[in-house]
């Protein structure tokens, strides 16, 4: 307290003690891929469609990219960062995207999906004189260029070039199938910690649906199934594409209208016009249980995601919305609690802590996004004497626990109905 030597009134500010806990953005994606033009191996933001036409080109047949960020944008995706992966172009234009599609082989003049199928994703066949279109496709080093290099500040190119970027939440590279670059993007985001990857799955079966290969274990990605088909504008007729751009848009989307606890399932795909493979139940059941998301058409109901699961094995981390909205809760903690360190470790600041994430938490089981009739059943946060020992505080450690009861979806509905005797009175 200042030292007063003159009589008078005086008003001093002082700290409420409360310091709120907000979470931060979730639906903010990075996509990696090769674009048809524009800056090479810089994050760039884009917040529409438009935006990323003018820096980096339309639909092109060196690569995906373009494909997965329109579906972003169609399906609710609001932010996303581009990280260009092609080679420095000696001329820069659609020539260079055209010469890409050609060596990674578009020579063979097959159309979308090698010509195997005649039906809603592209022409089979030419009339004399007609223009196949040409055969979209990543280049054939995308993995090596995806796992990048770091090579210090400044020097950074691939997925590498994202760790500078703590806002994003997604990261996906449409049309990559690679085990060796969906192996590095999920590294990358269990590295990140609060980070989730969309995997697309490839777009042909070379068997039997029960042989669909899987990307390795993960608790921080989701793999989805089938390519959808949608209109290619550059070639004017319907493509197959890999679904991951707009399955990151659907995030955005139930992000912004419902909240990150809400399983991004059961909605609306709205660049898909048709599907690769159309799926039944019975072949649903061989796949949803390995893991891999389906995208189904239903009748009167349009095309819809159809899964909610996660990559991995571990059943505590099954649902993507429940592994997204521990990312979240993480990710505000961390954030909002940095004001902690060097305080004072007593008693006093416990109480602060512990009153600072019970209001935060409480604000998420208001907003439904943790199971529980009342805020004890739903969450709780330690920090006593007993998780905070002398010899602890005397290393300098305050340390708090905290226990959160997630909603998880309601992925099978049961109603069990029976018929109704009518017994004599």
């Amino acid at each position: 307290m200042p030292a007063y030597q003159t009589p008078g009134v005086y008003v001093e500010e002082i700290e409420s003690g409360s310091k709120p806990i907000e979470a931060g953005s979730t639906n903010i994606a990075g996509f990696l891929g090769v674009a048809e033009k524009g800056p090479v191996n810089e994050a760039v933001l884009v917040t529409n469609w438009t935006q990323y036409a003018k820096i980096f080109g339309g639909f092109h047949a060196g690569g995906w990219l373009a494909h997965g960020v329109y579906q972003f944008f169609q399906n609710g995706g609001t932010k996303c960062f581009i990280n260009n992966l092609a080679s420095p172009p000696e001329g820069a234009g659609s020539s260079g995207g055209a010469e890409a599609g050609e060596s990674a082989g578009d020579a063979d003049g097959s159309g979308i999906s090698d010509g195997s199928d005649g039906d809603s994703g592209g022409r089979s066949s030419a009339v004399e004189g007609e223009t196949l279109p040409a055969k979209i496709k990543n280049p054939e080093d995308i993995a090596k260029l995806i796992i990048g290099r770091d090579e210090g500040v400044g020097k950074k190119t691939g997925l590498c070039l994202f760790d500078t970027i703590p806002e994003i939440a997604l990261i996906a590279a449409p049309g990559v199938t690679d085990p060796a670059a969906q192996d590095a993007i999920l590294s990358h985001c269990e590295k990140n910690r609060f980070r989730f990857a969309v995997l697309d799955s490839p777009e042909e079966l070379e068997k039997g649906i029960d042989t669909l290969p899987m990307p390795r274990d993960s608790i921080m990605g989701a793999y989805y199934f089938p390519w959808i088909t949608m209109f290619d504008t550059a070639q004017d007729t319907q493509v197959y594409a890999p679904p991951s751009g707009g399955i990151c848009g659907v995030y955005s989307r139930v992000d912004s209208q419902r909240g990150v606890h809400k399983a991004p399932a059961n909605e609306i795909f709205r660049t898909a016009l048709g599907l690769k493979y159309n799926l039944t139940d019975a072949e649903q059941e061989l796949l949803n249980p390995r893991g891999i998301n389906c995208i189904r058409e239903f009748p009167g109901r349009g095309i819809r995601v159809w899964g909610a699961r996660t990559v991995s094995s571990n059943p505590e981390w099954r649902y993507v919305n429940v592994r997204r909205l521990f990312c979240m809760v993480e990710q505000a903690i961390q954030n909002g609690t940095n004001w902690v360190v060097f305080e004072p470790n007593t008693r006093d600041l416990w109480k602060k802590i512990t009153r600072n994430l019970t209001s935060f938490l409480l604000n998420t089981w208001r907003s439904g996004a943790l199971f529980g009739d009342t805020p004890e059943e739903a969450f709780y946060v330690r920090c006593d004497d007993e998780l905070n020992p002398p010899e602890s505080i005397d290393a300098g450690y305050v340390v708090v626990e905290v226990g959160l009861a997630p909603a998880k979806p309601a992925e099978f509905v049961v109603f069990r109905v029976s018929q109704k005797t009518l017994e004599n009175e």
